[in-house]
């Protein structure tokens, strides 16, 4: 697609049609999108926290923030890691969802320790839906962290779907589940209906247990 086509807005507009755009590689000047036959989604009211990260939670290992270093965590998330060379977040998908991000669509959830950001990760929120994009973590434990503590968050404030786009391993522990295009496309709409739901940031003196509560609690 043309390099000047794209604006943050088309992508919002995109995102409620259900398909989200990807790049061949980070220097890739060229996006194109993506409608899975598959989608991956996390129902939130089946999350599944497995005993040890819950463990690690309670005893609060990082400190978790919102929206203070968001390109910093898209950059992360581009990094080369173990298992991939190259990423499908180009130097053009970070401007345009710093852009969102800006505007107050594009979130980030971060783990710290010792003021160095050791994980996390970031998507796009509109109505009741949040879409996430891709993590990262240095420490380990560090991005399964930050996605419980998006979770409590969607939860607590009413979100109705959070939006994985694929599932892997990593995933699939935390209940991530494949369903066909056609009923996530109902879904979608739906929970886009919501539109009094906003992403807030969660205070920073939430506890590691206060975060296991607002999931169970939410049940």
């Amino acid at each position: 697609m043309p390099k000047d086509s794209i604006t943050p807005n088309l992508l919002l507009q995109a995102y409620a049609s259900g398909v989200f755009p990807m790049a061949d590689h980070r220097d890739d000047a060229d996006l194109f999108w993506i409608d899975p036959e598959e989608r991956g989604i996390i129902p939130l009211d089946g999350f599944h926290i497995p005993r040890k990260l819950a463990k690690c939670i309670r005893k609060e290992t990082f400190e978790v923030r919102a929206n203070t270093a968001f390109r910093e965590v898209v950059r992360a998330c581009s990094a080369p890691a173990h298992g991939r060379d190259t990423t499908w977040i180009s130097e053009r998908i970070e401007r345009l969802y710093t852009e969102l991000h800006n505007m107050g669509f594009a979130h980030s959830i971060e783990c710290w320790q010792a003021e160095q950001l050791v994980g996390g990760l970031y998507g796009v929120s509109l109505g009741g839906v949040f879409f996430g994009e891709s993590m990262f973590h240095t420490v380990t434990d560090a991005s399964k962290v930050a996605l419980v503590h998006l979770v409590a968050h969607l939860r607590h404030s009413g979100f109705r779907l959070l939006d994985t786009q694929f599932i892997t391993g990593h995933l699939r522990q935390f209940g991530a589940i494949e369903i066909p295009r056609t009923e996530y496309h109902e879904l979608l709409s739906n929970a886009l209906k919501s539109l009094d739901v906003r992403f807030q940031r969660m205070p920073r003196s939430i506890s590691g247990v206060e975060v296991l509560q607002l999931i169970t609690q939410t049940s």
